[in-house]
């Protein structure tokens, strides 16, 4: 069974509200009726050290995370806008899957080469689009795949405040983009999984 992780780098706790979180959940439901088994998790529920090692020590919670990351095929990345950029969670989060790029598997390939990831934006500003390209060229190069459509945002009225999960209805444009993004990264995925990238010669 393909599995799929999102990560939800919204700056609010739980049980705060969080757009990001409704988006994710859109998406992992789009993947999930295509057979995906799914789960979210809010990282700034943890304690997430700063660094670019597994594990920095002194109580870091992100190897809890790590392994939930490891075991997931495809990877839903979801973080807010702020200020026009990805969340300060987001970053971090970035940071620590650095240490993957040294990570490789028993043929000596990328430990995250032949997993997808997608992303999810939502915000009440301009940003979104320069948010994805920088998410992309990151996973991309911790070793993930991108499939064809891989993102989906929202993003609202400039000078506004009405947040994602406040609409009385999910925009049409958005459903669309997220059943194209659940259905292509669960194909890549399979494909991947029967057909992995070959190893190092």
């Amino acid at each position: 069974m393909i599995r799929a992780l999102a990560l939800n780098c919204t700056l609010s706790p739980s049980p705060a509200q969080s757009s990001t979180a409704l988006l994710n959940a859109q998406v992992l439901e789009a993947l999930a009726a295509r057979g995906a088994a799914t789960e979210q998790v809010r990282v700034v529920d943890y304690d997430v050290r700063p660094g670019v090692r597994n594990d920095m020590g002194d109580g870091d919670e992100w190897p809890q995370l790590r392994r939930k990351v490891l075991d997931a095929d495809i990877l839903v990345f979801g973080t807010p806008t702020w200020m026009g950029h990805m969340s300060s969670v987001a970053q971090r989060v970035l940071e620590r899957l650095d240490a993957e790029l040294s990570e490789t598997d028993d043929e000596g390939r990328p430990i995250l080469a032949g997993k997808v990831a997608v992303t999810v934006v939502v915000g009440n500003e301009d940003g979104a689009h320069k948010i994805t390209a920088d998410l992309y060229q990151a996973l991309v190069d911790a070793g993930y795949t991108v499939p064809s459509q891989g993102g989906v945002y929202w993003n609202g009225e400039a000078m506004h405040t009405t947040d994602y999960k406040d609409l009385a209805e999910t925009p049409e444009q958005v459903a669309t983009t997220t059943a194209t993004l659940a259905r292509n990264a669960v194909h890549l995925a399979a494909l991947l999984r029967a057909h992995p990238y070959p190893a190092p010669e």
